[in-house]
Formats: C-alpha cells, structure tokens, sequence
C-alpha cells in the first residue's frame, strides 16, 4: 500500500517549536495551496491543510521557515478521531512531513536563507563544509548557527553538477 502526499505552499503563519514531554521535537503549521483551477465564479480557490513535522525536520522548520514563506512539504497523509469539549466526535486529517524543503528562492522571500532546493530531510547526511549540500538537499542537523552557504551568481561560469 501507499500513502504519499506532496504539497507547496505558502505558511499562514510563524511554525512553533514545541518539545513531547519525552523531549522530541514538534512543529505544526498550515499551509495555503492554491487550487490548479478556477471556480464557476472565476475565483481560484485556496485549501488550508495542515502539516506536522517531528524531530529535526521540526528544529529545521522553525528556525528557516516564517509566515509567508513557500514550502514542500513531502510525507503521508494521516487521519486523526478525537473528541472536542463538547463530547462531539470529530475528524482531522494532516500530513506528517518527512521532508520540508524550501518553494522559493531567497530573493523571491526576503529571508536570510534561500534556494528551491535546500531542505530537510532527516535522511541525508550534513552538506560539505563550506558550501552547498551535496545533491542540492541539506539534513536539519548541517545548518550550523553561520551562514555556510554561499549564492552563485550567473556570472561565476558553470555549475559543478
């Protein structure tokens, strides 16, 4: 079986940390996906879904991601029972991130930290010492306090891949 979901968009808010009481690291936010079409009104439509993400990939999110940044989020889709103060049984369903990387680029945010193909996928290894992360993808665990990374400009000549 799978369960597979990829979504971008933009965060409606600033993620928070929050720690388990076992002390794992936690992070819910909400993104804003546009719809691919319009509706009778001509009006395209926005969905609000919302994403947990665990651990590193939770440290990552908090400390590079605000309001209104884009974002990828890549994990599956989770559906959760519970009950409201009411005694009402209710239903939620959000996706829980594997992997978040960035949907723009540094110029296109205003952040300090940037590029459409950083991320965090608590998979892959630190990036190399000095530069960008091997294979365009970084572990939450390689961003260190500094900046270690460093733009290209058009005008430095070819790529290294």
């Amino acid at each position: 079986m799978l369960n597979k979901i990829v979504i971008m968009g933009r965060l409606t808010r600033d993620p928070e940390l929050r720690r388990t009481q076992s002390g794992t690291a936690v992070t819910s936010f909400t993104l804003a996906v546009d719809r691919d079409f319009k509706s009778q009104s001509g009006e395209k439509e926005t969905d609000f879904i919302d994403v947990v993400a665990w651990r590193s990939t939770a440290e990552f999110v908090s400390k590079y991601f605000s309001k209104g940044r884009m974002a990828v989020a890549e994990g599956r889709l989770q559906i959760r029972d519970w009950t409201d103060r009411e005694g009402g049984k209710r239903r939620s369903a959000e996706v829980v991130a594997d992997n978040v990387y960035f949907g723009d680029s540094k110029r296109d945010s205003g952040s300090e930290y940037g590029g459409s193909s950083y991320g965090a996928p608590s998979a892959y290894g630190a990036p190399p010492a000095g530069g960008a992360p091997a294979g365009g993808r970084a572990s939450a665990s390689g961003f260190g306090g500094g900046s270690d990374f460093a733009e290209i400009g058009e005008e430095d000549g070819e790529l290294p891949f």
